[in-house]
């Protein structure tokens, strides 16, 4: 059967195929037509006629032909942030028809960072104990793009490290993080409960390569304690840094909650910074106007319980 849809655009009509849709979506994607060829599950040739049928349809060239990597031209970059929220639609709606008919089947879509996935795993856990068969997907989301992600229907839900400034986005608190010093367990400090950041002077760090504004705050953090923060070595992931860091090759700040595990087992070690105090409250988001999945409400309710209970155990620690 094909399915279509109308765009709109200075006064013409173009009847487009969604899943020439998909083609496209897959192609920017995979950066290949070849790659998307093997997803999808056809010859690469009928990849091109998709792309090329598309391009007809809507009259612009989608992707830059002097490019081996599947660039998109700025007609297709447009085309794709539509072509991304309609398949969106298509797999929320598929979704909702088969949880209205009664079958015992269902998915949660997360998006999540590197960092604020690790808030999820708790929670996964006692879901999956509670609904075997409901299947659970995490995509890995730049965390500036997530809100954007839930409002284009991407995925359902998403957890962020702020609170997003948008009010069509509802947020759920899940729980606080800092940062940690970090430091193999034959480490001097490794005995230590906190330093003074003075005290790091002549120590190489291990970092993220990537900007954030944490980063800055920490370097912020060091200059006004008049010491230099050595960077000795950046690298593209955390679970890299916690490796680096086992083996000696340096110290990190990173957030508590990512190296809790590595702690337990004994692995690294995690040292209170005095002066410097970054927490950060992760949420849970999604969409105000949306009607969410049954196992995506189910999923939020176990997150809000969890959090409750949390708090009331902070509260009973407290009183104590």
């Amino acid at each position: 059967m094909l399915l279509s849809f109308f765009i709109i655009y200075c006064h013409n009509i173009f009847i487009v195929d969604i899943n020439q849709l998909e083609v496209l979506v897959t192609v920017a994607r995979e950066r290949s037509f070849s790659r998307a060829a093997e997803v999808l599950g056809r010859t690469q040739p009928a990849i091109s006629q998709a792309v090329s049928r598309l391009e007809r349809s809507v009259g612009e060239v989608l992707f830059d032909r002097t490019s081996k990597d599947g660039t998109l031209t700025y007609a297709g970059e447009v085309l794709l942030e539509h072509a991304t929220a309609i398949l969106g639609m298509r797999a929320a709606a598929v979704n909702s028809i088969r949880e209205i008919r009664g079958l015992s089947s269902g998915r949660v879509t997360f998006s999540a960072n590197e960092h604020t996935v690790f808030s999820l795993i708790p929670l996964i856990e006692r879901f999956r104990n509670k609904h075997p068969e409901i299947k659970i997907e995490v995509q890995r989301g730049v965390a500036s793009r997530i809100p954007k992600q839930i409002t284009a229907r991407e995925v359902e839900l998403g957890v962020v490290s702020f609170q997003p400034n948008d009010p069509t986005l509802v947020s759920v608190p899940l729980r606080r993080d800092e940062l940690a010093l970090v430091v193999p367990p034959s480490h001097p400090l490794a005995g230590r409960r906190s330093v003074a950041i003075r005290e790091l002077a002549t120590e190489s760090f291990i970092a993220h390569n990537a900007p954030s504004p944490y980063r800055q705050k920490v370097i912020e953090a060091f200059d006004e304690n008049g010491t230099m923060l050595n960077i000795a070595i950046e690298l593209p992931s955390l679970e890299a840094i916690k490796r680096m860091v086992a083996a000696g090759a340096g110290i990190a700040l990173l957030p508590r909650l990512t190296v809790e595990s590595e702690v337990e087992l004994g692995r690294l070690a995690a040292v209170r910074v005095k002066d410097l105090k970054l927490e950060r409250r992760l949420n849970m988001i999604y969409r105000r106007s949306a009607t969410l999945s049954h196992a995506a409400r189910a999923f939020v309710e176990l997150a809000s319980d969890e959090t409750s209970r949390a708090a009331n155990r902070r509260r009973d620690a407290e009183n104590r």
